[in-house]
């Protein structure tokens, strides 16, 4: 059955370097999908592996630590995006996690290009704008993490008065 969920997504350090911020959250919002919180921050050491816990054991050390020098290079902006089936949906508008194999009208495709071959040859993490959860539990963790103890801000937007 099709719900209401909230997800993370996270704008990486290339993201907001290149000033890319506002036209990305217009894409969310655009879709329908409402920012119901915002956080921006510098990932220290602890907080990266915290929230890439599983990466070193999925894809080995290599890839963990080139995906936290990344994520370290700069300030990030986290933030829950709130609407129906938000995590499939978030996930449609990013595009696949190599910017070279997404589809112009996603946000990878659209804002990078950067191949995983590129990034491994080079010794670096993945130049790919933007992180979003890819499941409804990784969302509640990682949602958790990001905003401890917080409420999300509750409030109608013009699209949901079309949705709901």
């Amino acid at each position: 059955m099709a719900s209401v969920e909230r997800t993370l997504v996270v704008l990486k350090p290339d993201a907001v370097a290149r000033g890319l911020i506002g036209r990305v959250i217009q894409r969310f919002e655009d879709a329908g999908l409402k920012i119901v919180g915002v956080r921006m921050a510098v990932m220290d050491d602890d907080f990266t592996r915290k929230h890439y816990f599983d990466l070193e054991e999925r894809f080995g050390k290599d890839v963990y630590d080139a995906n936290a020098i990344a994520m370290q290079r700069g300030p990030v902006i986290g933030f829950a995006v709130e609407g129906v089936e938000a995590v499939a949906n978030v996930r449609r508008l990013v595009g696949p996690t190599y910017p070279n194999e997404a589809s112009p009208g996603t946000i990878r495709g659209d804002f990078a290009h950067t191949s995983k071959a590129f990034a491994t040859e080079h010794g670096k993490g993945v130049a790919n704008l933007i992180h979003a959860s890819g499941n409804v539990a990784e969302a509640k963790q990682e949602l958790d993490l990001w905003f401890p103890n917080q409420p999300f801000f509750d409030y109608q937007t013009l699209a949901e008065t079309f949705t709901f």
